[in-house]
C-alpha cells in the first residue's frame, strides 16, 4: 500500500500537553512531537516579505536543530515563504494601489531558498506555495495563473516535492489537475474557509491526482474557533464526524490507487488537532489500516 502520513500544523502548543507533550517543565517538543507523529507542517517561514527589498529566509541554524530532533523516517511538509506565492504587497488599506511583488515565482528565489531545505536531507517533504485568493485585479484569468506557474516549474526544475494550494473555488477543474499531473506538482486539497469539500473536488477530479497528495483540514472559521477555545487546543469544540468519515473514505480510496498521503490537521479544523487525528486513526484502523502512520 502507499505510504500515510497524518501530522499537525505547526506542533508548539502547551495545551497539548497530556495529549502529546509531557508535564516535564523543559522539553524538546519537536522531538516529543516525533514520539507520536511521522510528519509535520511548517507554517513559521512563511511571512516572509517586509518591502521592495526585505525577504527574510528561512534560518539555517532552525533547519539543523528540527532535523537532529526528529528520527530518520520523519518528514517536514514546509510551506514555502509568501514572497514566492503574493503577486502583489499587502495593502493596509483597500483603497492603497496595488504594488506588483517583485519575487512572485521567482527561479532565483526559490533556488536560494531550496538549497537551504536540501539540508533536511531525506527529511525533507512536500515544499507547499500557498497562493490567496486572487481576485481579478491580482490575476486576469486561470489561464494566466497557470502559464506563470508552468514558466515557473519549468524554469526551477525541481518539482519532485512541490505542492501547490489555491484558495480559488472556480480554478479547482479538470484542467488544473491535469495540469498539476503533467508537471508532476503535489495538489494540495484543502478543507475549510470558503472552499468546496474535499470529498466533492475529489469524486470530479481525484482520477487525475497519482502519486502524491496533500490533504489540510483547516476548518471555516479560523477566528470564531480561536475565541472559542481561548487559547487552549485540548479539546474538541466542533466536531465535525461526518466530514471526518468522509475524508477517510477518500484517503482509503487515494491509498488503494497507490497515491501517498500527506495530512496535516489544524487545531482551528475542530479545536484540537490530536484529538482530530485520533478519530481518524481509529477510522483507518477499523477499516484495517493501522500502520505507518
Amino acid at each position: 500500500m502507499a505510504e500515510l502520513r497524518i501530522g499537525t500544523c505547526s506542533w508548539k502548543y502547551d495545551s497539548w500537553r497530556g495529549l502529546v507533550y509531557s508535564e516535564k517543565s523543559k522539553i524538546n517538543y519537536l522531538q516529543e512531537y516525533s514520539e507520536h507523529y511521522n510528519t509535520v507542517e511548517i507554517d513559521q517561514w512563511f511571512w516572509s516579505l517586509f518591502g521592495q527589498n526585505k525577504v527574510a529566509l528561512p534560518s539555517p541554524k532552525t533547519i539543523d536543530e528540527y532535523t537532529e530532533s526528529v528520527p530518520d523516517d520523519f518528514r517536514f511538509s514546509t510551506k514555502l515563504p509568501n514572497s514566492l506565492s503574493l503577486t502583489h504587497f499587502y495593502r493596509e488599506k483597500k483603497s492603497d494601489p496595488l504594488i506588483p511583488n517583485p519575487y512572485f515565482l521567482s527561479k532565483e528565489l526559490f533556488l536560494q531558498i531550496y538549497q537551504l531545505f536540501k539540508e533536511f536531507g531525506s527529511k525533507l517533504g512536500p515544499m507547499m506555495l500557498q497562493f490567496e485568493y486572487l481576485n481579478k485585479q491580482k490575476m486576469s484569468s486561470q489561464q494566466e495563473f497557470l502559464s506563470g506557474l508552468k514558466s515557473f516549474v519549468i524554469e526551477v526544475g525541481e518539482t519532485d516535492n512541490l505542492a501547490v494550494e489555491i484558495r480559488n473555488p472556480n480554478y479547482l477543474n479538470e484542467t488544473f489537475f491535469e495540469f498539476l499531473s503533467e508537471h508532476k506538482i503535489i495538489p494540495v486539497l484543502l478543507q475549510g474557509y470558503y472552499m468546496p469539500p474535499i470529498t466533492d473536488v475529489y469524486k470530479k477530479y481525484g482520477s487525475s491526482i497519482n502519486d502524491k497528495v496533500m490533504i489540510r483540514l483547516l476548518g471555516p472559521d479560523r477566528k470564531g474557533i480561536e475565541e472559542k477555545s481561548g487559547g487552549d487546543w485540548n479539546r474538541i469544540l466542533e466536531p465535525k464526524d461526518d466530514e471526518v468519515r468522509a475524508i477517510v473514505d477518500m484517503m482509503i480510496d487515494l491509498l488503494s490507487r497507490e497515491v501517498d498521503v500527506y495530512m496535516n490537521v489544524n487545531n482551528h479544523f475542530e479545536g484540537s488537532a490530536p484529538l482530530t487525528i485520533d478519530k481518524i486513526r481509529e477510522l483507518l484502523a477499523a477499516r484495517g489500516i493501522n500502520k505507518g502512520f
